[in-house]
């Protein structure tokens, strides 16, 4: 039998979800607390991802803008004829930040 790739994600169930939530939170607080900049937070995935992380951000107030990118694999497993035009989106956020 030929070997299947199963991905599967933290929001995809709600009891996987609410074992990993205090630690997803914890580690976006330690992150902050060295350092890293909570002004733009980019966020890899516009689906359940980003829905996710808003809602986490409304609730903890982590940063001031979100911005939702598709993620590179949906690009590049669904849309890979259009990959430079979110390539090109990709650069004009993060040049947002400059």
């Amino acid at each position: 039998m030929p070997e299947r790739n199963i991905s599967y994600n933290y929001y995809d169930s709600k009891e996987l979800t609410d074992a990993v939530y205090d630690f997803i939170v914890e580690n976006i607080q330690k992150q902050i607390e060295i350092g890293v900049s909570t002004d733009v937070c980019f966020c890899m995935g516009t689906g359940k991802n980003e829905t996710f992380l808003r809602a986490l951000n409304k609730k903890y107030a982590f940063f001031d803008e979100i911005i939702a990118l598709e993620h590179p694999r949906f690009v590049m497993q669904y849309k890979s004829t259009f990959k430079q035009h979110y390539i090109d989106k990709y650069l004009a956020a993060f040049k947002r930040i400059e």
